[in-house]
């Protein structure tokens, strides 16, 4: 698991505006809609809740919203907004933290589930959502498919972003499902790297997570309109069902 210390102060300051894409009413609306749908009547469990892309408007419609966040100044930032002071936050790693409460959907989005580098948290992960979810609830996952069918043999290195001033650049480990991101950026004509280790996952392998925790995939999109899942999918929105 990553230590706070990948998302700082320094970090928790810039990640909006380096994210204003993910706030694009054409990408957040769908999201929220199909979480809200889920929940119903219902609370709702935001494991790496960040800065609160997706809490603050889920919460808005009426959906109660508690989180788990590693990063203090991640969550300090969402409290800053309007409305973060009614979204309780639990401080610490989502693979094991609890909270004291039971919820009708669980939600891990925006590739959040790979910041456990490690096969043994992310299936810690899924089980400690069981534990949170009631009987017929529901745990989402959005995460892209590893990008593997486009890395030349031999190659580790995939670019992912370029542009004159930012580059972002994956770094393979094939053998271990490892993937460390590269951010490269040019500020004031120095060039300032931030790198990220992940351990990508397989669907198939989220499938088997989901099972030892008791869990059964009810659905798999290629997005938050519910697009079909193919073979050319670069991404999956997933949701598994705690029996009722």
């Amino acid at each position: 698991m990553h230590d706070d210390g990948y998302f700082d102060e320094r970090i928790a300051a810039a990640y909006d505006d380096n994210t204003t894409d993910m706030y694009d009413p054409e990408v957040l609306e769908p999201t929220v809609e199909f979480l809200a749908a889920l929940a119903g009547s219902g609370r709702a469990l935001e494991l790496g809740i960040g800065t609160g892309r997706v809490a603050l408007p889920l919460a808005h419609r009426g959906v109660p919203v508690h989180g788990i966040e590693l990063s203090k100044a991640m969550a300090a930032r969402l409290h800053a907004k309007p409305g973060g002071d009614d979204i309780t936050i639990a401080i610490g790693d989502f693979a094991t933290t609890t909270v004291d409460e039971s919820f009708s959907l669980a939600y891990l989005i925006y590739n959040t589930i790979m910041n456990l580098t490690t096969q043994a948290e992310q299936v810690a992960c899924f089980r400690n959502v069981a534990t949170h979810l009631e009987p017929g609830g529901c745990f989402v996952i959005e995460v892209g498919v590893p990008g593997l069918r486009r890395l030349p043999p031999g190659e580790t290195f995939q670019v992912f972003f370029g542009s004159e001033n930012y580059w972002g650049i994956d770094e393979y480990d094939v053998a271990n499902q490892g993937l460390i991101s590269h951010h490269l950026e040019s500020v004031g004509g120095k060039l300032e790297r931030f790198s990220v280790p992940f351990r990508y996952v397989w669907p198939a392998e989220l499938d088997l997570m989901a099972a030892l925790a008791g869990m059964t995939l009810r659905d798999r999109w290629s997005g938050w309109n519910r697009e079909p899942f193919t073979s050319e999918s670069t991404k999956h929105v997933s949701v598994w069902e705690l029996p009722a």
